[in-house]
């Protein structure tokens, strides 16, 4: 009972603080399969993310086979500072000074994808805003008062909050553009998809080998059914 109990709070938390929040989940074109946005969201992951956030369930080394690209790609890409292609891939922050800096350690983000759901990143990493309220002065629509400062400001430009009365209170239900970034609205969805595209095969490396296996499985379960299924009628044939 204790499993069971554990396993739907684990299944409606989500659901839970995405109905808390009001703010409408976007859908990402989440893809694992799509090599160049995995490729282009190794490199956002480590130029944005490495700093604080770490992927211990999984080696360089894998994503190097996984992705054919030699170490030196990886190093552009991922592979940064003194780290080695065979280590875990570690955020470059140590734990303690995280927690001193933030307040709270950075998560794994390992199996984020697995346990939020791919448009649910995508519509977290596209909804901060301006809160000068803040430690960071920002704010995120989606997860109110996260201890994250918004590390892709440049790219998307400054955002303001879209605030809605419910039930007599003020509630942020999105975020609509104050100005320009680096990168205009399509061109900054496109860096959201490839980071959500590279999470998503990070909490699943093997989905790569396991989706083409599949085919080949079921086809021969198939021929195996129908061989059943011919020696059946042979041994029954004389059977009325």
């Amino acid at each position: 009972m204790k499993k069971v109990l554990i396993f739907f709070w684990l299944c409606v938390l989500p659901m839970a603080s995405l109905a808390e929040s009001g703010v409408e989940i976007e859908h990402a074109d989440a893809d694992a399969f799509n090599q160049l946005s995995v490729i282009r969201g190794a490199g956002y992951f480590g130029q944005y993310c490495l700093g604080c956030h770490g992927l211990k369930q999984i080696r360089y080394s894998r994503i190097s086979k996984d992705l054919r690209v030699n170490e030196t790609v990886m190093r552009d890409l991922i592979l940064l500072g003194d780290a080695k292609i065979y280590d875990v891939v570690r955020s470059a922050m140590p734990l303690d000074s995280a927690t001193l800096a933030f307040g709270v350690a950075p998560p794994d983000l390992s199996l984020v994808t697995r346990s939020r759901g791919a448009n649910w990143v995508y519509t977290y990493l596209k909804s901060f805003y301006e809160d000068p309220k803040r430690p960071f002065g920002v704010n995120n629509a989606l997860l109110p008062n996260v201890a994250m400062p918004n590390v892709l400001w440049e790219l998307q430009g400054p955002q303001v909050a879209i605030e809605e009365r419910v039930d007599g209170k003020l509630k942020v239900v999105g975020v609509e553009s104050h100005g320009q970034g680096k990168l205009n609205e399509r061109q900054f969805d496109q860096v959201a998809n490839d980071l959500v595209n590279f999470l998503s095969y990070v909490s699943e490396p093997s989905i790569l080998q396991r989706v083409p296996l599949g085919k080949y499985v079921i086809a021969f379960l198939l021929f195996l059914t129908y061989l059943f299924y011919r020696l059946k009628k042979e041994y029954w044939k004389d059977i009325d």
